[in-house]
């Protein structure tokens, strides 16, 4: 990998981010056309039906495409679904060379290197891969499993308390840490909460951002005896997004009428031993509806028992400078090691100051990335 193709590739990782959360069930794509070593066309994938980036990066370049190098983050599709071939429109376009991030994991749409080679382009594979691995883990994940990729996103203290005083809500951390939340929103299909933390806080679960419109993710809340209130602000708050509720079988149907009015989706899911929803058929419905990423934000039972099912991939903690005691809720209820061998670890982890607050960024051990 020389010096420049990684430069190339760094720049179409940037157009990929631009699509951060808006183009599920598809991956996010970023493409650059390179000639004498100028960029004269770039493109990103902005929703899934649309066109691919790199037949955006095409059409900016026009006819300065033919003989140039194409950068693009994922392997150039090599089947019709929504939109043709992406590999078929850059030999059609002339192109030189293609220089790939990373190939595609998807068994329907792979082969589209082989296919620029068979009809004369070099291509080069691997630029920058655990970089343009990593910006589509949730499409990976999705399209082996079926099911989304689960991000566990907190606001505590240094002893670990999430609130001031059990029973209450409050943000604990400051207004860097709470923008970066909203950017985290924004790049995120779902955002999920218990009934408790809906009741407490009563939250909007939107995105607002200071210097750009956000957009709000689905919004998703366990609620296995339908106890929300059908005034809550989650329905009656100006939003596109949807509200949907999870329920088990067991469930009122007067209460899910009530709620269905008040502009819910309901939707019921067999019941565990202790009466919850279960998991794991939450996130296999959320992954049947093309929900590629989930933010979990808690409160410390559900996050217990997403721990306890080991069903997290990805982890958020964002820590503010001070101790709040015995008063206040822990970050998680309902899970426990008996060794530092049995517990859960985060591996790649950094540490980033946000204003007085800092966030510690991780991924669960044994998921793959």
């Amino acid at each position: 990998m020389s010096e420049n193709d990684r430069f190339f590739m760094e720049l179409a990782l940037d157009e990929a981010r631009k699509g951060l959360g808006r183009t599920a069930p598809n991956p996010c794509v970023g493409a650059l056309i390179v000639r004498d070593g100028h960029i004269v066309g770039r493109g990103y994938h902005k929703r899934a039906g649309t066109p691919h980036a790199e037949v955006h990066a095409l059409a900016d370049a026009g006819a300065a495409a033919r003989g140039a190098t194409m950068y693009v983050t994922l392997e150039p599709c090599n089947h019709t679904g929504r939109t043709p071939p992406c590999s078929h429109a850059v030999v059609a376009a002339g192109l030189s060379r293609v220089v790939i991030g990373l190939s595609d994991p998807n068994p329907l749409a792979r082969g589209g290197a082989e296919y620029l080679l068979a009809h004369g382009i070099e291509v080069t594979k691997g630029v920058c891969e655990r970089e343009c691995r990593i910006l589509n883990l949730p499409f990976i994940k999705h399209t082996t499993t079926g099911t989304p990729w689960v991000v566990m996103k907190a606001g505590m203290s240094l002893d670990g308390r999430i609130t001031y005083r059990k029973g209450q809500g409050g943000a604990v951390t400051g207004r860097a840490a709470n923008q970066a939340v909203h950017n985290l929103r924004d790049q995120m299909d779902a955002i999920l909460i218990g009934v408790e933390t809906a009741e407490i806080d009563n939250p909007s679960l939107t995105t607002r951002l200071a210097n750009r419109e956000g957009r709000d993710p689905l919004r998703v809340i366990l609620d296995s005896r339908l106890r929300i209130a059908p005034d809550s602000t989650l329905f009656v708050q100006d939003s596109p997004a949807e509200t949907w509720i999870f329920c088990t079988h067991e469930a009122s149907i007067e209460k899910e009428s009530v709620l269905r009015q008040a502009g819910a989706v309901v939707k019921r899911v067999a019941a565990t031993s202790r009466n919850h929803v279960d998991l794991a058929e939450v996130l296999s419905v959320l992954g049947r509806n093309n929900i590629l990423s989930i933010l979990v934000e808690g409160g410390a039972g559900v996050h217990g028992s997403f721990l306890r099912h080991g069903l997290f991939d990805e982890a958020y903690l964002f820590i503010a400078p001070f101790f709040i005691g015995d008063a206040g809720t822990p970050l998680v209820q309902g899970y426990s090691a008996a060794s530092a061998d049995s517990a859960l670890h985060l591996v790649d982890v950094s540490l980033e100051q946000l204003g007085t607050d800092n966030l510690i960024h991780g991924f669960f051990q044994d998921q793959p990335r």
